[in-house]
C-alpha cells in the first residue's frame, strides 16, 4: 500500500513520505564537491527549519555512494546543556560522534575508543586525537559534517574549534580531508559567552581556517509551484493559480512557512481535506491565521529571539519606522538576517508578511489578553465595524493607559504602534484580520483592517471562505515630525496612497505626538481631511 505523502513541518525531509524539493538542488553541488576535493573547511548556515540538515544528509548519502570518501554527519545539540563544563560537553560530543558513525556507517571504531581517549588525553585534546586515530586507520579520506555547532557556548565551543584548527594541517591522512560546520549563524558570529563573567571571550578567530561561508536560501516561486504540484499530481487536488502570489507574499519562500501553510490548508482544515475541492486564496489566508493563533513551534522559537538586545536594536527602528540603517550596528543586522528575522533587499525589512504579523502580535500578547474590548461594541446594524467609533474609543483608551501600558512593553519606543495594533487585533480576533506594513525610514505604520460581511452560515467550511465581500479600512499611524500641519498634509497623501493600493474605501489617519511636555488636551483632537476629494478622518493623540 502506497503511503500518502504530506508537507513536512518537522525535521529533515524524507522523500518517500514528504513532498520535497531535491535537497541537493538547493546548492551548487559542483562547488561543494570542489571545496571537498580541495580539502577545504567551510561553513553552511541558514535560519532554523530551512533545510540545512536535509541537505547535509542528502550530501552524505551522495558522497558515500560515490565511494571516494568516508562521509559522516553528526549533530552536537545534545552537548548544549553542558554549557561551560568542557569535560561534560566533550563527553556528549564524542558520544554523539561515535553513535552516528555506528548508526550511519556501521563503523564501531569511535565507539570502542572515545571513552578511553577522553580519560587519557583530557577534554582539551580528546576530540582532535580521536579524529586523528580514525583517519589514520580509514582506507578513504574522511569528510565530516558537524551540525548545530553554534548551539555550543563558551569554553566548550572554543575547545572544539581549537582542536579542529590544531588537526587541520594534518589532513587528509591524519585528520578529516574536509569539514563542514553547520548552524544558524556564520562562524564570525559565534559569540562565545562565558556564563561566569557574562562577557564575550573570543570571536570567529577560533576558526580562522574557514575557506568559505555558504548560506542556504529560501524557495523560489517556481520551487513553491513545484512543491505544491507534487500534491496535485499525487492527490488530484488543485491549487487555484492566484494562491501562488499570496503564498509568496506571506512567506517569501521560507521553507517551513511554505510547507506549514500548505499542510494546514490541505491536511488540517476540513474544507481542504476534500481532494475534489481546490485550495483557494481564502483557505490559504485562514491557514496562515491558524498557524499564527496556535503559535506553532517554529513561530514560538522565532519570537523567543525578540527578547535579545541585539535583535531588539534592529527591530525597534523597523517597528517605529524611524532611524537610519547607519545607526544600527552592522554585526547586529547580520545576526538578525542569519536568524531569518529580517531581509536586506530590496531594503531592510521584516523577512516576510507572516513574521510582520507574528512579531507585533507576540510583543503585545499580554496586552491583548487583558484588554476589555469586544467587536460587538463597535458593530453597526448591518454588521460593519464603525471605525470612527472604534478609533475614538482608542483615542480615549490611549490617553488613559498609554504610559502604564508602554512601561510594560519590551519595545517601549514602539509603544504607540504596538498599542494600536494590540487594540485592533483584540477586536478583530476570531472575525477579521489586520495586515501590516512598516519599515525603516517610513515614519509611519500602515494597517489594513479587513472585516467579513454577508457571511452565509449555511455554506460549509471556515469563515474566510464564506466571505461574499469584506469591509476594508486603512488605519495609518504617523509620528508627529515637524509641524502638525505638515505632518497631517503628508499623512493624508500617504493614507490615500495606501487606500488606493489596497482598494479600501475608508481611511483613518492617527497622529501621535510623543512630546511629554504638551498636555493631553492639546494633543487630542478629531477632524476631517481630504486628499483628491477622498474623505479621511484624522485623530490626534
Amino acid at each position: 500500500m502506497k503511503i500518502e505523502r504530506f508537507f513536512n513541518t518537522a525535521g529533515p525531509v524524507r522523500p518517500l513520505k514528504n513532498y520535497c524539493i531535491d535537497p541537493l538542488s538547493r546548492f551548487d553541488l559542483d562547488e561543494i564537491q570542489t571545496l571537498i576535493r580541495q580539502e577545504k573547511y567551510f561553513i553552511l548556515h541558514a535560519p532554523r527549519q530551512t533545510g540545512k540538515t536535509s541537505f547535509l544528509l542528502a550530501l552524505i548519502d551522495f558522497l558515500n555512494k560515490q565511494g571516494k570518501y568516508k562521509a559522516l554527519y553528526t549533530n552536537l545539540e545534545s552537548a548544549q546543556a553542558a554549557r561551560e563544563n568542557v569535560k561534560e560537553g566533550m563527553r556528549a560530543i564524542l558520544n554523539a560522534l561515535s553513535e552516528d558513525a555506528l548508526d550511519l556507517l556501521n563503523d564501531s571504531f569511535l565507539e570502542e575508543k572515545w571513552q578511553e581517549i577522553l580519560e587519557q588525553r583530557g577534554e582539551f585534546s580528546a576530540f582532535k586525537h580521536l579524529l586523528s586515530l580514525w583517519c589514520r586507520q580509514s582506507e578513504k579520506p574522511v569528510v565530516l559534517f558537524i551540525d548545530e555547532v553554534d548551539s555550543l557556548v563558551g569554553d566548550t565551543l572554543i575547545s572544539l574549534l581549537r582542536q579542529l584548527r590544531r588537526g587541520y594541517p594534518n589532513r587528509p591522512a591524519l585528520f578529516p580531508q574536509s569539514i563542514i560546520l553547520c548552524g544558524i549563524r556564520d562562524v564570525k558570529d559565534y559569540r562565545m559567552h562565558s556564563d561566569i563573567e557574562k562577557a564575550i571571550i573570543t570571536g570567529g578567530s577560533a576558526f580562522n581556517i574557514k575557506a568559505k561561508s555558504l548560506k542556504l536560501g529560501n524557495f523560489s516561486l517556481e520551487e513553491i509551484k513545484m512543491l505544491y504540484g507534487q500534491h496535485t499530481t499525487e492527490t488530484g487536488q488543485h491549487f487555484s493559480n492566484d494562491i501562488f502570489p499570496l503564498v509568496w507574499d506571506l512567506t517569501e519562500g521560507q521553507p517551513w512557512l511554505v510547507n506549514a501553510v500548505a499542510y494546514e490548508a490541505c491536511f488540517e482544515m476540513k474544507e481542504g481535506q476534500d481532494r475534489g475541492k481546490a485550495i483557494t486564496v481564502d483557505m490559504i489566508q485562514q491557514a496562515k491565521e491558524n498557524l499564527i493563533l496556535r503559535r506553532e513551534t517554529h513561530l514560538d522559537q522565532l519570537t523567543d529571539k525578540l527578547k535579545e538586545e541585539r535583535v531588539k536594536g534592529v527591530l525597534m527602528p523597523l517597528l517605529v519606522g524611524s532611524g537610519d540603517i547607519e545607526e544600527i550596528p552592522e554585526d547586529d543586522i547580520d545576526y538578525a538576517v542569519d536568524l531569518g528575522l529580517i531581509k536586506r533587499k530590496p531594503q531592510l525589512a521584516i523577512a516576510n508578511r507572516i513574521y510582520q504579523e507574528i512579531i507585533p502580535r507576540q510583543l503585545t500578547n499580554s496586552a491583548q489578553a487583558t484588554m476589555v474590548q469586544e467587536a460587538s461594541w463597535y458593530m453597526t446594524a448591518d454588521g460593519r465595524l464603525d471605525m470612527d467609533q472604534l478609533l475614538t474609543a482608542f483615542q480615549d483608551f490611549f490617553r488613559k493607559h498609554f504610559e502604564s501600558w508602554v512601561d510594560g512593553f519590551d519595545y517601549a519606543e514602539a509603544g504607540a504602534q504596538l498599542l494600536l495594533q494590540a487594540f485592533l487585533q483584540r477586536i478583530v480576533n476570531g472575525g477579521g484580520r489586520v495586515e501590516r506594513e512598516y519599515g525603516l525610514g517610513r515614519m509611519r505604520t500602515d494597517l489594513l483592517v479587513i472585516w467579513p460581511l454577508n457571511i452565509d452560515k449555511n455554506l460549509p467550511g471556515d469563515h474566510y471562505s464564506r466571505f461574499y465581500k469584506a469591509q476594508q479600512a486603512v488605519v495609518e499611524l504617523k509620528l508627529l515630525h515637524g509641524s502638525l500641519q505638515a505632518t497631517i498634509k503628508q499623512g493624508l497623501e500617504q493614507t490615500y496612497t495606501y487606500m488606493d493600493k489596497c482598494g479600501a474605501k475608508e481611511g483613518y489617519l492617527l497622529i501621535f505626538n510623543p512630546s511629554t511636555k504638551k498636555p493631553w488636551r492639546e494633543k487630542l483632537f478629531k477632524k476631517t481631511g481630504t486628499f483628491k476629494d477622498v474623505k479621511i478622518n484624522i485623530y490626534g493623540m
